[in-house]
């Protein structure tokens, strides 16, 4: 018998509300999202010295991020993304523990260590209240399961799906294969995940009762929480029809995880869902920032304005919980205050992950994904105040003119080392100066035709102590 979050035979009537109720495309054009790591935001007791195992449970939850929406709020952020909700496998692995919310065991239950379904709702409201948006970040291609081993090198280890719900039968996956070819979609969307030590049975997405089942699953779940956009992990690695089918059911805004650099294949995701994460763009950053490689970066920005439907909707990044910190590639600050800067004023939805605006450090999973209650949530840190500033701006110019995040931003200026844009209708404008010279940089002269009208009267945000404003 199928599990229900919520008691009655009125889920579906409900979902529709939720829908109808939902934010649009174009309102969430107009957000900036904070990436929330549930388990490493906040604690409910709110201790900076507690310990925290990079593989174990640390003790964050809902009641934790609701403790700390101010932080959030005061850094500028419209809207908050937090890891995924629902139970996962209570085991202690070779790998750790699924604080991270990634080894779906159960989708109709919640994930206990973070909290009630009551508290959860409550983080909705509080979200709510304050004007923001929530996002719940899903998975829908597998479920999980503790394995004594390596499927792959021992033939005896099996799935016992009747552990796993609502897929609770072979019937639901994919027979079982490791991938070999990450390049090739007949593999990389047919085989699992992970085989050894905590084994990823990949979900037949191409079966309609599968598809029927997550449908029904997400209904129920968008009903009963009121949230407001989903972002659906791995969605390259699913069939196509199965994440369009997704979409429509949840009804809500929906950002798909395409983690890959071809722009033509990434662009592709806007016809399924609502939008991308903007993958080809951050590769592209992270080359021009601390690679020198700015010319790199102007070069990608064409490629995704040619190849997108509506690059505005992208998800700009340069920080996430899969990726380096931008701090474990180079030390230097002022290339970091510069790519927070195209972060937030370039075109698309900004997304910044937390403790990127604490300049953390990580390298590679779990590193990546420390607590931040270690930094005592400083708000005197250098990138704090300047993720704070631009969100400003960033919000400010919307207010005056909601075309500002449609008018795509016009390259005024491309070299080695700097990139120069002009984004907004005339008069709102906001033009931006980025620099890979970093600390130790020189000082050079760059002239812009086009940026303003002659006489305009301009304000500077913000700017390097050595540099000069002249119109």
């Amino acid at each position: 018998m199928r599990q229900s979050l919520y008691h009655g035979a009125i889920w579906s009537a409900l979902a529709s509300l939720a829908s109808a109720d939902a934010p649009s495309s174009q309102q969430w054009a107009e957000r900036a999202i904070y990436q929330v790591m549930t388990d490493r935001f906040a604690r409910p007791a709110g201790s900076s010295d507690a310990p925290c195992d990079p593989e174990r449970y640390c003790g964050g939850s809902w009641t934790g991020i609701i403790d700390k929406l101010d932080y959030i709020q005061d850094l500028g952020f419209t809207a908050i993304q937090i890891s995924p909700v629902v139970e996962n496998i209570p085991d202690n692995t070779k790998y750790g523990e699924a604080y991270h919310g990634y080894w779906p065991k159960n989708l109709y239950a919640l994930n206990e260590h973070f909290g009630t379904a009551d508290e959860l709702r409550r983080l909705v409201s509080e979200v709510h209240r304050r004007d923001m948006y929530l996002i719940v970040d899903v998975m829908i291609n597998d479920m999980a399961q503790a394995v004594n081993g390596s499927m792959k090198d021992d033939p005896s280890l099996k799935i016992d799906y009747s552990q796993l719900f609502p897929f609770d039968d072979e019937k639901y996956y994919h027979p079982f294969c490791a991938i070999t070819d990450w390049t090739d979609p007949k593999i990389y969307k047919n085989c699992w995940f992970a085989v050894e030590t905590v084994a990823l049975p990949v979900l037949n997405t191409g079966d309609a009762s599968v598809a029927t089942m997550i449908g029904d699953w997400i209904k129920q779940f968008v009903g009963n929480y009121s949230i407001d956009g989903l972002r659906i992990d791995a969605a390259l690695h699913m069939d196509d029809d199965y994440v369009e089918g997704f979409s429509k059911a949840a009804g809500l805004f929906t950002i798909g995880e395409v983690s890959n650099g071809d722009t033509s294949l990434v662009c592709k995701y806007e016809n399924l869902v609502s939008s991308v994460l903007n993958y080809p763009l951050y590769y592209a950053l992270i080359q021009a920032f601390t690679a020198g490689n700015m010319l790199g970066l102007a070069e990608s920005i064409r490629a995704v304005q040619k190849d997108c439907k509506d690059f505005t909707l992208l998800e700009t990044f340069v920080e996430n919980h899969d990726l380096p910190r931008f701090a474990s590639l180079t030390n230097d600050t002022t290339l970091a205050k510069n790519a927070m800067a195209f972060n937030i004023l370039s075109d698309g939805i900004p997304q910044v992950y937390q403790g990127q605006e604490q300049h953390m450090s990580g390298n590679y999973t779990p590193f990546n994904r420390g607590a931040l209650w270690t930094t005592n949530y400083d708000t005197t840190s250098p990138l704090f105040k300047l993720t704070a500033t631009l969100n400003k701006l960033h919000n400010h110019a919307i207010s005056i003119d909601n075309h500002y995040v449609t008018n795509h931003s016009i390259e005024l200026h491309s070299d080695n080392s700097t990139y120069a844009t002009r984004k907004g209708p005339e008069g709102v404008q906001a033009v931006s100066v980025f620099s890979n010279q970093g600390t130790n940089g020189g000082k050079y002269q760059l002239a812009l035709k086009d940026a303003y009208a002659p006489g305009t009267e301009v304000m500077e945000v913000w700017a390097a102590p050595s540099s000069l404003l002249t119109m």
